[in-house]
């Protein structure tokens, strides 16, 4: 059995004991951001991501980074694959009780997969008419360039 499969397995097991776990607070998840005893904390809910430092594909400074921390932003910023969200829940450890006076988070619900299509077809529509703009203003000069040699071998 692979790492996804283990965590997919402890996290139905923790589910159907009852858990997640209790609420921590931000200053308790604070607590675990070495990489033997790493918490993150992605839309408000807790997870232990020790196991998973060393499999993290981006490599370990990415989780030790956000490690104690809400990683929402940057979980969310990369655009992890369903697989990686499936992992993510294996790790589910409780909820985070937020308090007054912590931060708060930068980045909102997860994007369902049509909106975020959406925004990389216009994002990728707009690359390429930048590039065939690019490529028409390259052949213009081209044949002005050409027009003008032609030009300077018709007077000489």
């Amino acid at each position: 059995m692979d790492f996804k499969e283990d965590t997919k397995e402890e996290g139905r097991e923790n589910r159907a004991q009852g858990m997640p776990g209790p609420e921590m607070t931000y200053a308790e998840v604070g607590e675990h951001s070495g990489k033997k005893d790493l918490y993150i904390v992605v839309h408000d809910k807790v997870y232990n991501a020790s196991t998973f430092v060393d499999e993290h594909p981006g490599g370990e400074e990415v989780l030790l980074d956000v490690g104690g921390q809400d990683a929402t932003e940057a979980f969310e910023d990369v655009g992890h694959s369903d697989e990686a969200r499936e992992i993510l829940d294996g790790l589910l450890i409780g909820n985070l009780k937020r308090m007054p006076g912590d931060p708060t988070p930068k980045a909102s619900a997860p994007t369902s997969g049509g909106s975020s299509s959406a925004i990389t077809a216009t994002s990728s529509g707009m690359g390429v008419g930048l590039y065939a703009l690019i490529l028409l203003g390259g052949a213009l000069a081209f044949g002005v360039y050409k027009y003008m040699e032609g030009m300077k071998e018709g007077k000489a």
